[in-house]
């Protein structure tokens, strides 16, 4: 019988009260949990194009663990969402923080998704250039098989094991934070409107039960929910408090509608 995936979540989880290596896939929901929740965070969030999805989860060294789409085959979504996805998670894993990271009284950490990036990098912003700064590995992106991509989005995935790199500054990717909130990683999404990848992402997260994020600092405003998108794009283009991101469609979701995280 299989368990549902909160909780074959929570016994991996049940790890993260000790000591966790820094480089540990094992840590983390497999390329099966990946899929599973995945499927359900698309049916369940039907704002942008309503298309389906690439996954992608690394760990906190930014080593790929499992990649998953949630179609009928590689090609039912976006081919080059797969490697967007990875950028995604390898970009919220390494800009987010947890309390291990701080100094002095600071005891939250700091989480960053992909989307309160989007001004900063922008000329004039306070982190322009970042995009630059961790280009991608293409011998990991597109290794094996000849580059013929069979195993795409499976247990085999060639990015599995590889540390993949790469930036990506709009919505998509968040840290994952387990029990006590230690950061374990990052997961990316990827095929749809980046204000739809954001939700989408979101909501995976929320059914992995890697969403210990009440407690963690973040620039959103909402101490249930530090590392949401914010949407404060003002009519010159600027963003209010220096991490929004533009609003895609005019079916983009309030954002304080999605769950907030666990403590």
């Amino acid at each position: 019988m299989k368990k549902p995936v909160k909780t074959v979540i929570a016994l991996v989880c049940g790890l993260a009260g000790s000591t966790i290596a820094w480089a540990d896939c094992s840590v983390l929901p497999n390329q099966a949990t990946l899929k599973t929740a995945l499927a359900a965070a698309v049916t369940t969030e039907t704002s942008g194009l309503n298309l389906n999805m690439w996954a992608t989860i690394v760990d906190r060294d930014g080593i790929v663990c499992a990649v998953a789409f949630s179609g009928t085959d590689r090609g039912t979504q976006w081919p080059g969402s797969r490697l967007i996805s990875a950028q995604k998670a390898n970009t919220a894993n390494a800009f987010s923080l947890d309390s291990s990271a701080a100094i002095g009284s600071a005891k939250t950490g700091l989480a960053l998704s992909t989307a309160n990036l989007y001004s900063a990098v922008q000329p004039g912003g306070s982190l322009f250039g970042l995009q630059e700064s961790n280009p991608v590995n293409p011998d990991v992106a597109y290794a094996g098989n000849g580059g013929s991509g069979v195993n795409y989005g499976t247990a085999l995935d060639p990015m599995v094991g590889g540390k993949i790199g790469g930036v990506n500054v709009f919505g998509g990717g968040l840290a994952l934070y387990g029990p006590g909130r230690v950061i374990l990683g990052a997961v990316g999404v990827s095929g749809d409107t980046s204000c739809a990848d954001h939700r989408k992402a979101w909501l995976l997260r929320h059914n992995l039960g890697l969403d210990h994020i009440i407690g963690v600092a973040g620039v959103s405003g909402d101490s249930n929910r530090p590392d949401n998108i914010i949407f404060d794009i003002n009519s010159s283009g600027k963003s209010a408090g220096g991490f929004g991101q533009p609003n895609c469609t005019s079916a983009d979701g309030d954002p304080k509608t999605l769950p907030q995280g666990q403590l």
